[in-house]
């Protein structure tokens, strides 16, 4: 079985998390936040919103949390 672009970008998210995850939870929603925003290509933040708002399964919930951040905040800004 293949894993989808989701299950990868669910992946690599939850990964950033556990980088971050030793400082606190506030600093690690800004900095999943701050990391997927300077570093992931509009596609990818794209299929994750879309994993967001089907559930985000899998998602941490700091990480899960980090992302709704930033998916409103460009909501916001267009």
């Amino acid at each position: 079985m293949s894993h989808s672009a989701p299950d990868k970008l669910v992946y690599m998210a939850n990964q950033i998390g556990k980088f971050f995850k030793s400082q606190g939870e506030a600093k690690t929603v800004a900095g999943v936040s701050e990391h997927i925003k300077k570093f992931w290509d509009p596609r990818m933040r794209s299929q994750i919103y879309a994993h967001i708002d089907s559930g985000g399964a899998g998602l941490e919930p700091q990480v899960k949390a980090a992302i709704e951040k930033l998916k409103n905040a460009e909501t916001a800004a267009k």
